[in-house]
């Protein structure tokens, strides 16, 4: 039996499974924005300056620590521990740059897109081919035909059949194992390459790095033809860093490149797949169709989790305030969390938290969830 929404407070173990009494009123787009006054626009310069010398100058630091580490196998641990702490603390410049994408950091949209594009190009994201996949994301949030990334596969489709079958096949155990892995190691570049967990109405594959125009037919095309300047833009950023990289390799080493980026790089990846992951999925949050879905019902069904003061610190709070940001994704992440409270004040019903440590609720959704099935008393998808 499949739960319908998860309240605020209290929040059932995951394992529990009841019959809802009645669902409560699903708001309208406008009652939700409704909640979040216009000041929670307001831009704050040297919160927003002092985010950005936060995370780049320890991101900074903290490379500049691995040009001194020795390469050799004696010094392995240091360099696993440098990986885990460096690209921590560059996912900050991650967040920074997904602000800049929803236009949350600076009123000046040349100089907003400039500081997206540099951080984003320095990680090797494709800035803008990322913002407007990420922008059909909000705009169909868990929805399965027009969804963008996390969009899980029906157990009726072929994907679907695959997936089950294997989770059948290997035991919940390895399932989640293979499952981790092929999220938080292969998940962004797969994304990123191919198109990846995206929705049902943009066909596979579909690369971030090109406009594809072959393979089978698509109801939506997510990068249309005139957004091949932009495409180029963003290719051409990943180039010069890639060309630098490249610069490095042959003035130090190949060894040494791999070490001081490919580590925290690795890291960042992890990072930005265990929020999106988390933020979209468990086995209580509905998936809608056309027939069922509608912009609010979609916003509201991601959740906010405990990632501590460090996390939150290091990482704006992107993990904690999820929820508000889909509301309003224009609203500074420093004004988050005070919409995030007004919104819990305002519907406590229907806004998510789940309270449930990180590595647990990771290892949750990665042995458990595979595909979706219909529910007959919602209508909804559930794993």
């Amino acid at each position: 039996m499949r739960r319908l929404i998860a309240s605020v407070s209290p929040v059932l173990p995951p394992d529990q499974r009841f019959e809802p009494v009645s669902a409560p009123r699903s708001p309208t787009k406008a009652e939700l924005l409704g909640c979040l006054p216009p000041e929670l626009h307001r831009f704050d310069p040297i919160k927003a300056w002092g985010s950005l010398a936060m995370s780049l100058g320890l991101s900074l630091l903290a490379y500049g620590v691995g040009t001194q580490i020795p390469l050799h196998w004696a010094a392995l641990p240091f360099w696993l521990l440098y990986g885990a702490v460096t690209g921590t603390v560059a996912m900050g410049c991650w967040v920074i740059a997904h602000e800049c994408g929803h236009n949350a950091f600076h009123p000046n949209r040349r100089l907003e897109a400039w500081v997206g594009f540099v951080l984003h190009s320095l990680l090797l994201v494709p800035y803008h081919c990322w913002a407007r996949s990420h922008a059909v994301h909000h705009a169909h949030c868990n929805h399965l035909e027009q969804g963008e990334t996390h969009v899980p596969p029906r157990a009726s489709s072929r994907t679907g059949e695959i997936t089950e079958a294997l989770k059948l096949k290997l035991g919940r155990r390895l399932f989640g194992w293979v499952s981790l892995f092929n999220h938080l190691v292969l998940g962004w570049p797969l994304y990123l390459f191919f198109g990846a967990t995206g929705g049902e109405d943009y066909g596979r594959p579909n690369s971030h790095f090109r406009i594809v125009v072959d393979g089978a037919p698509r109801k939506r095309q997510l990068f249309p033809a005139s957004f091949r300047g932009l495409m180029l833009r963003s290719n051409i950023g990943l180039i010069v860093v890639l060309l630098g990289l490249a610069f490095a390799a042959v003035h130090w080493s190949l060894l040494r490149v791999l070490c001081v980026y490919g580590l925290p790089y690795l890291m960042v990846n992890v990072w930005l797949v265990v929020y999106t992951w988390l933020q979209h999925t468990d086995l209580n949050i509905p998936h809608f169709c056309n027939q069922e879905w509608s912009w609010a019902k979609g916003a509201l069904q991601t959740v906010d989790r405990p990632y501590g003061p460090v996390l939150n610190l290091l990482h704006h709070g992107i993990g904690s305030t999820h929820v508000c940001h889909h509301i309003n994704s224009a609203i500074p992440h420093y004004n988050a969390w005070r919409g995030t409270a007004l919104l819990r004040q305002r519907y406590p019903e229907l806004v998510r938290y789940d309270p449930t440590p990180i590595h647990k609720a990771l290892w949750r959704v990665a042995s458990r969830c595979g595909a979706v099935r219909q529910s007959p008393l919602d209508g909804a998808y559930y794993y």
